[in-house]
């Protein structure tokens, strides 16, 4: 990195505990954005070695590959971002535990994972930021939403919003709204990408080819999301302007109530957050089970 550099990240030690999507688009963000020195950030996942050897080739970081690389690179981490499966984490986060020191900074991007269980499973005092980036991180375009626990230094928060920051926007929440997020934004991507295959196979079967029903619906989708961003307006109201009495796209609008499309919207959007929350209950569950062994 030039010397010119502000950025918060460019004297500290990251550490990538999961090297799946996620840590690959934050990684990306980044080291392109130059905000971050490649050098100092070290990837590891359980077993992998290859997509850690893939990564060190795509962005210059650091893999850890040996069990030794690993527990050295934990130690000297300033950051640590936990990117791993939810179904792993609780037997990750008692294994690092005896590795952490104080003032390390842990980041959070596993799906209903909370700031509680993880610092049941890490010891209390840890300064934890809990985090629900989506997919669209990947291109830079993300929206994730950010808790921080009360331990967490304004040093520290500053970190954490520029590490997002490099991939989109960023919404602080209080942490019980994060499942909201969830649910919003965190799956939000493939709700889209359901109502464009939806729109393309709609007009394929109206008689267009697949790539022109492809180009339309993608530019549809682009256009309609900009015109929300650069007009401010309220998506209500730009669809009102756009919806003529008894014309084709008030029809349209119509079949769409009459098969509950809001309804159902609403109603997987909480259940996505509900679900959220029960994977984070089986965690919490999980972290618990030990603790209780040992007091009896």
């Amino acid at each position: 990195m030039n010397g010119t550099s502000s950025s918060p990240l460019e004297n500290i030690n990251l550490c990538f505990y999961g090297a799946g999507a996620m840590a690959e688009a934050i990684l990306r963000g980044l080291t392109e954005a130059r905000l971050a020195s490649p050098e100092r950030i070290t990837v590891m996942n359980r077993q992998n070695g290859d997509r850690l050897v893939e990564l060190q080739r795509r962005y210059g970081v650091v893999p850890a590959v040996q069990d030794h690389a690993k527990q050295e690179a934990l130690r000297n981490a300033d950051v640590i971002v936990l990117g791993m499966k939810p179904k792993d984490s609780a037997g990750a986060l008692r294994a690092l535990a005896p590795l952490l020191r104080p003032g390390q900074l842990i980041v959070s991007a596993i799906a209903g994972l909370s700031i509680g269980t993880i610092g049941t499973l890490l010891g209390d005092g840890r300064a934890i930021v809990r985090t629900m980036p989506n997919t669209s991180s990947t291109i830079g375009l993300g929206a994730t939403g950010i808790s921080f626990s009360s331990e967490v230094s304004p040093a520290q928060r500053e970190l954490a919003l520029a590490m997002f920051g490099a991939v989109g926007i960023n919404a602080v929440v209080e942490e019980p709204l994060i499942e909201a997020v969830n649910g919003v934004s965190g799956s939000g991507p493939a709700y889209v990408y359901y109502l464009m295959e939806a729109m393309i196979d709609a007009g394929m079967n109206l008689g267009l080819s697949p790539e022109a029903a492809r180009e339309l619906t993608v530019q549809t989708v682009l256009g309609a999301a900009e015109m929300v961003r650069q007009t401010g307006e309220n998506p209500a109201e730009l669809r009102r302007k756009v919806t003529s009495p008894g014309g084709t796209t008030q029809a349209a609008i119509e079949t769409l109530e009459r098969y509950r499309f809001q309804e159902g919207m609403n109603a997987a959007i909480l259940r996505c957050a509900e679900r959220a929350r029960e994977m984070g209950e089986a965690i919490r569950a999980e972290a618990e089970v030990p603790s209780l062994a040992r007091s009896e």
